[in-house]
């Protein structure tokens, strides 16, 4: 038995738990920058609830809508300098896996110095983080519940993730009807994020007895969501399979927490810098090969996630229905790509161990016209 977990975070959960977070949210302070991309907040009903909120507590509050997709490191320098202008006592992120990521990284970097890129990818910023809460309004990433923000660097275009105990929110509110508001092909991308965290942390060497749990729960969620957006595309889901796809994404994020990634995730990272691929579809890409390598090197693990998905066919034949892209590299860009991967913490956590040989042979067969 390996019963070993860490989770400071403290989540509410259900329809209407914001709207009740004022005195909690006063005790610590009076001014508040609430973090927020451009359309998610507003458009899922968020971002009004917290305003209300916020206002009936007493509490000023200032919004940053500065934050984009897959978000650059100078946008959460300019957040944190906003907490600084307004003087906040405490962060509030609302928004999708970007959103939330960002305001883990400016709630640190607003205690400390904006500009100290080195020391906030190293986890070595002096002071701890100004208090965070966030707000999930995709299904998807499990940002909510991890010590992890990943963030693109303005210099390169690449992504670099910040993973320490700082980076946890101290208060979460899980209400999935901020979920209903999500277009079908970022729904889609997102759940696919979720079964990624779950799939690769199932056959991570970290994946104890409480990790299996959370995985276990969330893999046949997931699995009955993605089944219907492949059967029915461009249908929206209803209320109930969007919070069965919520609550999944965080018990995915729980493993995620745990185990890390494998290989998926920074391969799907070039995808998503070098060719517009949204991330949780980009990381999805390399699923099959995780999985059927899994076949060989943990036969039994991946038997029971055949079960929990229902099925072998089911889950190769989802993820062939979802997880199409138009991508073609040369010998030269697959190349480039390998120097990024020796070292890399992801390979130990592949079933049977992972090389940049092979990740050469991979890209080879996938991407090469």
């Amino acid at each position: 038995m390996d019963f070993t977990f860490y989770m400071p975070t403290q989540v509410i959960s259900g329809p209407g738990c914001l709207s009740g977070a004022g005195e909690r949210l006063r005790a610590w302070g009076r001014r508040c920058l609430i973090v927020t991309g451009g359309h998610s907040a507003k458009a899922s009903g968020a971002l009004d609830d917290a305003l209300a909120m916020l206002k009936g507590a007493g509490i000023e509050a200032t919004v940053f809508p500065g934050i984009g997709s897959n978000p650059l490191l100078t946008q959460c320098q300019a957040a944190a300098a906003a907490a600084e202008a307004c003087k906040a006592d405490f962060l509030l992120g609302i928004g999708g896996g970007s959103v939330m990521d960002a305001s883990k990284a400016a709630a640190w970097l607003a205690a400390n110095s904006i500009s100290d890129e080195i020391r906030l990818f190293e986890g070595s910023l002096r002071h701890p983080p100004l208090p965070l809460a966030l707000v999930g309004t995709t299904a998807g990433t499990g940002s909510e519940v991890t010590a992890v923000a990943v963030l693109t660097v303005d210099r390169d275009h690449r992504k670099r993730s910040v993973t320490h105990p700082n980076c946890y929110a101290k208060l979460v509110f899980a209400d999935p009807r901020y979920t209903y508001t999500v277009p079908y092909d970022t729904t889609v991308s997102a759940a696919l994020d979720a079964l990624s965290h779950a799939v690769e942390g199932w056959f991570s060497p970290g994946c104890g007895d409480v990790q299996s749990l959370f995985a276990e729960k969330a893999i046949p969620l997931l699995a009955d969501g993605l089944a219907e957006l492949a059967a029915h595309p461009g249908t929206l889901p209803g209320a109930e399979r969007r919070q069965a796809l919520y609550y999944a994404s965080l018990d995915a994020g729980m493993v995620l927490n745990a185990t890390g990634t494998a290989f998926p995730h920074p391969f799907g990272y070039i995808l998503t810098e070098d060719f517009g691929v949204p991330h949780g579809m980009a990381c999805a890409v390399f699923l099959p090969a995780l999985t059927k390598r899994a076949e060989r090197a943990a036969p039994e693990r991946a038997a029971r996630l055949f079960d929990l998905f229902g099925g072998r066919e089911r889950y190769y034949g989802t993820l062939a229905a979802l997880t199409s892209v138009d991508v073609h590299m040369t010998e030269e860009q697959i190349e480039g790509y390998s120097t990024r991967w020796p070292g890399l913490k992801n390979f130990a956590r592949t079933p049977g161990g992972f090389t940049p040989e092979e990740g050469i042979a991979l890209f080879r067969a996938l991407f090469l016209p």
